[in-house]
């Protein structure tokens, strides 16, 4: 049976498909279909990240987390880290590095989120405008106040988290290596 639309938003759509599982066996699955979105990683010094302060209306709570966004229809993801590094925090990355792919709930959504790191950082060539659901605020935190954040429970957004332990990873491997004695 092919996919049937339940549900056709502007950010996402909803499939139902009956599909053959492994074993054999039939099932009716409702698939969430995603185009991707951007998760970024500004960092104005080395030493620091970016964060910013949204109203989350799902959980009902404000929360501080990493800037990210859905990709534009067709949009490159490299294109989309800079267009939201400019809505979100005002700021126009001069270097941009992938640190990685994920899917934060493969088992009912297709939505891939890719992390970059955001640095060189400069005003944007025009200002940039929030979407209609966002009230934001952005600061710089050093990452030893984010992780402290994290560790008493008031980072509760997981790209968030794993976008700074995507940072931690990249700054560990890109220190020399000490010499061991023989």
């Amino acid at each position: 049976m092919s996919p049937r639309i339940v549900f056709d938003g502007p950010i996402f759509r909803v499939e139902r498909e009956r599909v053959r599982l492994a074993g054999g066996r039939t099932a009716t699955l409702d698939v969430v279909r995603h185009r991707g979105s951007v998760v970024l990683i500004p960092q104005p010094s080395p030493r620091e990240v970016v964060l910013v302060r949204q109203y989350r209306h799902a959980i009902g709570k404000w929360i501080w987390e990493l800037p990210a966004g859905s990709l534009d229809p067709g949009e490159a993801p490299r294109r989309a880290a800079r267009r939201e590094c400019e809505e979100e925090i005002g700021l126009t990355p001069r270097r941009l590095t992938r640190l990685g792919a994920f899917y934060p709930t493969p088992g009912f959504c297709d939505e891939v989120m890719i992390f970059y790191r955001c640095e060189d950082l400069a005003p944007p060539r025009r200002p940039a405008a929030l979407d209609d659901d966002e009230q934001l605020e952005p600061r710089a935190f050093s990452l030893a106040a984010v992780h402290r954040m994290i560790a008493r429970g008031e980072i509760i957004d997981m790209k968030t988290v794993v976008g700074l332990q995507l940072l931690r990873a990249r700054r560990l491997t890109m220190k020399p290596m000490k010499k061991v004695k023989d």
